[in-house]
């Protein structure tokens, strides 16, 4: 009884450092799609789901469900970011005004949009760095344009979702309304 008790009190010391090591993913810079500084921190006390976003991808028509679910949820303390990545594809050419554009007159978006980042290789932003680093509580590479995390009110990734996910995934929605109910 001693050991396991020991080994418990190990296990959990370890999860406390590794939690404390954590970057505050909140305090990473980012621009904002009219290129103004500003960071995950703008959203805290709301669930945030964080969605790299590109124009002329196979998952684009995403972006419907996506106002869908952020129309839906925006009262009860969800944002949705879309971020725009050209990483795949090169399926994000246009400028922040040609993507703003876009979404509105094609999805009517209203959710924020952050400036173009890189979300993998060389020049990944240091956002995606830190979401998806050895480190993170998800890691491993972006898969495509699209692909989800869910961050809880306190700043925590709670969940990572493939883009393949679309937003109106059982899965998906009930992560959202958990966190949404979590005080």
């Amino acid at each position: 009884m001693k050991i396991l008790y020991s080994l418990a009190c190990v296990l959990l010391g370890a999860q406390l450092t590794f939690a404390a090591d954590a970057p505050d993913i909140q305090k990473i810079p980012l621009n904002d799609i009219k290129d103004k500084p500003t960071s995950l921190k703008a959203y805290a006390g709301k669930v945030v789901l964080l969605v790299n976003v590109a124009s002329l991808c196979g998952n684009t028509p995403q972006y419907a469900g996506l106002e869908s679910m952020y129309e839906k949820y925006k009262d009860k303390g969800l944002v949705i970011v879309g971020v725009p990545c050209n990483d795949f594809g090169s399926q994000e050419p246009g400028s922040a005004d040609e993507i703003v554009e876009f979404c509105t007159k094609t999805y009517s978006v209203k959710f924020p949009l952050m400036a173009k980042v890189h979300v993998k290789g060389p020049e990944q932003h240091p956002l995606y760095a830190a979401l998806t680093g050895k480190d993170a509580v998800y890691p491993g590479p972006i898969d495509w344009n699209f692909a989800k995390f869910v961050i809880g009110r306190d700043g925590k990734v709670i969940k990572r979702f493939a883009a393949k996910i679309k937003p109106d995934n059982a899965d998906l929605v009930q992560t959202v309304e958990t966190a949404l109910s979590a005080k």
